[in-house]
């Protein structure tokens, strides 16, 4: 629609608006609403039928006041600059947030990964590297995935820079694969972290964990292990869905054994003693904890008023529209904002990172241990800020994220 707020505008809008709540000078405010570095790359490729398709690649750096950029590449047939752009910068605030010692960045490919082979994505890949190389580095910017990219993406970009580098850099890029310096525990991360600021938001409104009740929205990735760690807490998961629907047994599903009924049938509609329902009607459930893993957009103005859940934790980006999040702050919905709640993976990543730095590499127990500390502390800044300012977490997030930035630049003297 044309209507509609191209996302790099509305970044800019939520920085205006927590601009004026932080009173932030002007200098900085004019800074930080544009990216430092934008970089558009062409990259002719020889598909596997002998025809050379030329594609766009994007590599956005917004701020790196606090550290390296960091932030993930995506190949999907509708990335733009306006959309990485707006990606890079919420990475600033996701890392600011967290208390990473990163800058925001994002980069991504227009193409349609579906429609190539994997010989095709992959000679992209190493093109694309190749054409960013000298933008990219291990205290300069540290790509990770992002949609329809994955840890073997980022083995084929830090063999690409490693070759032209002339040395192994395994710090260049994050979520990599085990074998090349992956860390332990990346899977679980974003899930996991979904699940423990939820919990602790639970603990804030002294709700009586055994009378805890979960629905997730999504079960991809991020929703089955928000699923798998509430149901080892003893919480009650008693809703689960994915984009053919979404099942409901008010018992208490077993969320191992419904993804073993997923990887059979692909899907988790059908599994047995549940009860189908909609993604719709998921999100409205009397539920104690509300996670939305799937997509952008789905709590709106039209479904917020018949939200039931005492709690969201927004596991998908943007699940949640400007217009709902104020009807829910009014209904006293505790709403924990997606560059807070799925902000374990980058996290994580940092972890990675740090591991690739030193050689130096953990265990699964440690990295989780560590992922638990940063969550909690995260959770802590935001949920004291929202009771002290009396704003709602979201907003909260913003400004203790932009207020970091802003304190990074001041002292170290980053003047027009």
């Amino acid at each position: 629609m044309a209507s509609k707020l191209n996302p790099y505008e509305m970044a800019v809008k939520q920085l205006e608006h927590v601009a004026k709540l932080i009173d932030l000078e002007p200098w900085i405010l004019e800074i930080l609403k544009r990216p430092k570095r934008e970089i558009i790359v062409h990259l002719p490729i020889r598909m596997d039928n002998g025809e050379v398709k030329v594609f766009t690649g994007y590599r956005v750096h917004h701020n790196d006041a606090r550290g390296p950029f960091k932030g993930g590449i995506r190949y999907h047939p509708d990335v733009t600059l306006d959309e990485v752009r707006a990606l890079a910068m919420w990475m600033t605030w996701k890392t600011a947030v967290m208390d990473l010692p990163y800058g925001g960045a994002k980069g991504g490919i227009a193409c349609n990964p579906k429609e190539m082979s994997q010989a095709e994505i992959e000679r992209l890949t190493r093109r694309y590297t190749y054409a960013i190389r000298e933008f990219i580095g291990t205290y300069i910017d540290i790509p990770a995935p992002d949609v329809y990219t994955n840890p073997q993406t980022m083995a084929w970009i830090a063999d690409t820079y490693s070759v032209l580098e002339g040395r192994w850099e395994p710090g260049v890029v994050t979520a990599k694969p085990l074998e090349i310096g992956g860390s332990e525990g990346r899977v679980e991360a974003t899930g996991l972290g979904t699940m423990i600021v939820a919990r602790e938001a639970v603990r804030k409104l002294g709700i009586n964990p055994r009378e805890v009740t979960v629905a997730v929205q999504g079960y991809g990735n991020v929703g089955y292990y928000a699923a798998y760690f509430a149901h080892q807490w003893g919480y009650k998961v008693v809703a689960v869905s994915d984009s053919k629907g979404g099942i409901y047994n008010p018992d208490g599903l077993d969320p191992v054994k419904v993804m073993e009924h997923k990887k059979k049938t692909g899907t988790v509609v059908g599994y047995p003693g549940a009860k189908q329902i909609t993604n719709e009607e998921l999100l409205e459930l009397d539920v104690t904890i509300l996670i939305p893993a799937a997509i952008e957009g789905v709590i709106t103005e039209k479904n917020a008023p018949n939200i039931k859940a005492k709690v969201i934790s927004e596991g998908a980006n943007g699940p949640t529209t400007p217009e709902a999040d104020r009807i829910l702050y009014e209904k006293g919905v505790l709403v924990i904002p997606d560059i807070l709640a799925n902000a374990g993976g980058v996290t994580c990543s940092y972890f990675e990172w740090v591991q690739a730095l030193t050689r130096d590499w953990w265990s699964k127990e440690q990295v989780l241990r560590r992922l638990e500390q940063k969550m909690v502390k995260a959770f802590e800044d935001v949920y004291r800020l929202h009771k002290e300012k009396e704003v709602d977490m979201r907003t909260a997030a913003y400004m203790i994220a932009v207020s970091r930035v802003a304190a990074a630049m001041r002292v170290r003297g980053l003047w027009p």
